[in-house]
């Protein structure tokens, strides 16, 4: 059997392999998934790759298969690990952090100001994929972003570095980069003016940076035996899947809970209303991710939040289930369990996403301000992970985030409608959206049920 295109969603524990097939008709398909144990920690990828083929050929009942385009996106080796450099915290940095997020990275360090010798030597321990070097409104403050740039190109660490500051730097930082033997990529500035955020033309190049020196990672370097496309961070490719089906299905919000982290990926502009009290910009497409929020290696820290206590009102045994969580749950009682440890991360994960309203109070009287990303425009709230993909209630928690608010929270209404990605394969579909867009969004479709 021979198909268009294969995208193995490499993870840190799981490969997953999803086969896509009629990519260029008007009818695409999706094939069939198959999975195998990452093999990342042996030293070579590929063979948790086969594994994931041969599991997928046993899925769909062939012994052959043959395919056009191998695609790939990767957490493996620790994910996309990156720094951030900026000048002031809730300007430059924040811009630097929000391009950072939305490309899938895991940011290991973040600085205000100058570098100082505690921040030299934690990226020396840190050793990120990709330093990230920001600061001033263009043709404003230059000598933050210059000095950051020169202090990291002067420790030779052999790590690519990414300048999207001050405009009239750039010469100035290619200098020292050509002088330094630094691997450096120049952006647009995130920030080029006060309340403006420009974080798109960052996040592609990251995600470009990554693909490039994703097969020197530790386990990766035999990548391209078996992958001949494109490979970018899975929680990027949920991003720009999620870019993809906002422009035809409109605002959206997308819960992304897995076992380690919980992500929260939000396209939307906001209202107008709310607009016009915001404090500081957000961007269109925001991601925040939650590492205290997985519900099987951080299930203390979600029981935790829940209360032991309370837990017990609800399952007698919580301590017993706490002691012999899987990863993923066999009994009815595991998956009723892990649904409402799911619901929690939920909850929170938006809480720490969307913004709210504030009043202050002076000597004209009451004053409102709105702080954080505003969901109220939000038409679709959309569940992707394991949690919510295989278990079988995610329906009911995410239609609860519609009933969460008290006035000031700025969550998605009740009306929201409430979409499941039921074959699982929106991160795979982001990665194919570079190349198949069309493609990509009709079979998203047929996932989520929308018609």
């Amino acid at each position: 059997m021979k198909i268009n295109v294969l995208v193995a969603e490499i993870g840190s524990t799981t490969t997953v392999v999803n086969a896509f097939d009629n990519i260029m008709s008007p009818c695409p398909e999706f094939i069939g998934q198959g999975q195998a144990p990452t093999t990342v920690l042996n030293g070579d990828v590929t063979e948790g790759l086969k594994g994931a083929v041969e599991n997928l050929k046993k899925n769909i009942g062939i012994t052959k298969l043959e395919w056009d385009e191998f695609l790939a996106t990767s957490s493996a080796a620790r994910g996309l690990r990156m720094t951030v450099h900026g000048l002031v915290y809730y300007m430059t940095v924040r811009a630097a952090k929000e391009a950072a997020l939305g490309a899938g990275a895991i940011i290991k360090h973040v600085t205000a100001g100058k570098l100082r010798r505690t921040d030299l030597k934690r990226l020396e321990d840190i050793r990120p994929n990709i330093i990230l070097v920001a600061g001033g409104v263009d043709y404003g403050e230059r000598d933050t972003a210059l000095h950051n740039f020169e202090m990291i190109a002067s420790m030779g660490l052999g790590i690519p570095v990414i300048y999207a500051g001050n405009i009239e730097n750039q010469e100035e930082v290619g200098l020292i980069a050509e002088e330094t033997g630094t691997r450096l990529y120049i952006v647009e500035n995130v920030y080029p003016k006060v309340d403006i955020l420009n974080v798109e033309p960052a996040r592609k190049v990251i995600q470009e940076v990554f693909e490039e020196h994703i097969i020197h990672a530790p386990g990766m370097s035999t990548v391209r035996d078996m992958v001949n496309g494109s490979i970018i961070p899975t929680p990027g490719a949920v991003m720009e899947a999620a870019k993809l089906f906002k422009e035809s299905l409109g605002d959206l919000v997308v819960f992304d809970v897995g076992g380690a982290t919980t992500d929260v990926h939000s396209v939307t502009e906001g209202s107008e209303e709310i607009s016009l009290v915001l404090i500081s910009p957000e961007p269109a497409a925001k991601r925040t991710v939650e590492g205290d929020l997985g519900v099987y290696v951080n299930v203390a820290h979600i029981v935790e939040r829940i209360g032991l206590e309370n837990l017990k009102k609800e399952f007698p045994d919580a301590e017993v289930l706490i002691e012999n969580i899987k990863s993923i749950p066999e009994t009815d009682k595991e998956k009723v369990f892990v649904e409402r440890l799911t619901r929690e991360a939920v909850l929170t994960s938006l809480e720490r996403h969307a913004g709210k309203l504030r009043f202050l109070y002076g000597p004209s009287g009451k004053k409102t301000i709105a702080e954080g990303k505003d969901l109220t425009n939000v038409k679709y709230i959309i569940g992707t992970g394991g949690a919510l993909t295989r278990l079988p209630g995610p329906i009911g928690i995410l239609k609860s985030i519609g009933l969460q608010s008290k006035g000031t929270e700025l969550y998605p209404g009740k009306d929201a409608k409430v979409l499941i990605d039921s074959q699982y394969i929106m991160a795979s579909l982001g990665v194919l959206s570079k190349r198949f867009p069309d493609a990509a969004l009709k079979l998203m479709m047929k996932s989520l049920g929308v018609r």
